[in-house]
């Protein structure tokens, strides 16, 4: 019996798990662009310049924003310094 429940459940589980969803937001380029169509909308985040991707939605329902996820370049020697230990 408690074999039978266990089969029971492993089997509800597998075929209940979906697939995770791809990333959408690409870190490496710094404006996306959201295009509208009928059957609904895309995001791709592809540009590097905001005039690049304002002339690609020209004539489009399309809308050019600032990736929220872009990875910001940091120079060496700039930021915080650590703290100093007092001998």
């Amino acid at each position: 019996m408690r074999t039978n429940m266990n089969a029971i459940l492993l089997a509800a589980g597998l075929f209940s798990a979906v697939p995770a969803a791809a990333q959408t937001y690409d870190p490496r380029y710094p404006v996306c662009i959201e295009v509208y169509t009928i059957d609904g909308n895309t995001i791709d985040c592809s540009f590097t310049s905001m005039a690049q991707c304002t002339a690609t939605a020209s004539g489009q329902a399309a809308q050019c924003y600032a990736n929220p996820y872009v990875v910001q370049n940091r120079q060496p020697g700039l930021g915080p310094s650590p703290p100093r230990r007092n001998r």
